[in-house]
């Protein structure tokens, strides 16, 4: 177990992976104590929810979990104007580059499966994610792409199979590997209790950046999302499409090398999809890879130069999105290779009934 000490006073000791720390009310710490708090956990995670229950005055609850993993120091600052373009743009040779000549494949899978019972998820995948490059999954429901990106993230083990993200072994080496990238789940699970300002700053110094940088880098987010006047509301209240927006946000405060997006553009209106399109583009043009998985073909067809079809756990066509589509547009591949079931009218006759 791990001792989780605050102002020399033992909370709670323990060896799974969630924590749950409970501080009275005139007790409760400040942000940063709270990140130092986690950091002696002894398993570099990050904190997945954080909830000041509002039902309780007395009562503040602590929640930490292994979604963001490894946490890794960011380089130093460029000088290209602009926020985004300052980290990003700035970070093209030293944060994603810095260090031994990086492989060719920014995320290599082999072999990957996951069963459940008798019912296989994923079967036998392999993947090859050229870095640099912005790379599409797609495929029918429950066809195994959530499944694989929570294998290849490190938030799922899976059965058999190896996986490299950035040339490290993701499940041999949890922490290095997950410092190298950034997640924005399907099931996007924030801090709750927090605000937009208070999460980016949270997630900042969790990634161990100093104070004044995750500071800094919160109100570049804020303003470079368009969100400077929801940064003191609570997440809970935000939209669906400005939670996406700050996850994104709290996702590439450390530059990292690989981004894994499930769904990305889901239930977000087309201007916060525009902006999210347009940080990403800026992200990967600076060296960045971004792996997205989607069902909108049109958005997969504009931004992916490589492209997955996922069908019933396995990968049926990879490769350049224009060999993968052969002079068709990707819907029409899609549904050639997935099979596209015809609802036959007399199946339905009873829509024919309409009362008038």
């Amino acid at each position: 177990g791990h001792r989780v000490s605050l102002g020399g006073s033992v909370y709670f000791q323990t060896k799974l992976d969630t924590i749950y720390i409970n501080f009275p009310a005139p007790n409760i710490p400040p942000l940063d104590s709270s990140v130092k708090c986690a950091r002696q956990c002894g398993r570099s995670t990050a904190l997945l929810n954080v909830h000041r229950q509002a039902h309780s005055p007395h009562l503040a609850s602590f929640v930490w979990r292994g979604l963001f993993g490894g946490v890794g120091r960011w380089p130093g600052e460029g000088e290209p104007s602009g926020p985004l373009r300052r980290w990003l743009g700035g970070s093209k040779n030293r944060a994603m580059n810095s260090g031994p000549a990086a492989p060719e494949l920014a995320v290599r899978v082999t072999g990957l499966r996951k069963t459940y019972g008798s019912r296989i998820a994923v079967d036998r995948v392999d993947l090859a994610v050229p870095r640099g490059s912005f790379f599409g999954v797609v495929g029918p429901n429950g066809a195994g792409k959530t499944t694989s990106l929570r294998m290849i993230t490190g938030l799922l083990k899976p059965d058999a199979g190896t996986i490299e993200v950035d040339g490290i072994n993701v499940w041999d080496n949890l922490v290095a590997a997950k410092s190298r990238i950034g997640v924005l789940p399907d099931d996007l699970r924030l801090f709750e209790r927090l605000t937009g300002a208070e999460l980016l700053y949270y997630i900042g110094r969790l990634r161990r950046l100093d104070e004044a940088t995750a500071r800094r880098r919160t109100t570049e987010v804020l303003r470079a999302m368009g969100l400077e006047n929801e940064a003191d509301q609570l997440v809970t209240d935000y939209s669906q499409g400005t939670r996406k927006k700050i996850a994104l946000g709290a996702a590439i405060l450390h530059v990292p090398r690989v981004l894994f997006l499930d769904e990305p553009f889901e239930s977000v209106d087309p201007v916060s999809a525009r902006l999210l399109q347009d940080v990403l583009q800026q992200y990967r043009a600076a060296g960045g890879t971004v792996v997205l998985s989607s069902h909108v073909m049109e958005t997969v067809e504009r931004l992916c130069d490589y492209v997955a079809i996922v069908h019933v756990g396995r990968v049926v066509a990879s490769g350049p999105i224009d060999e993968v589509r052969t002079g068709r547009t990707l819907e029409q591949t899609f549904l050639d290779t997935v099979g596209a079931r015809e609802v036959r009218l007399e199946q339905l006759d009873w829509l024919q009934t309409l009362a008038v």
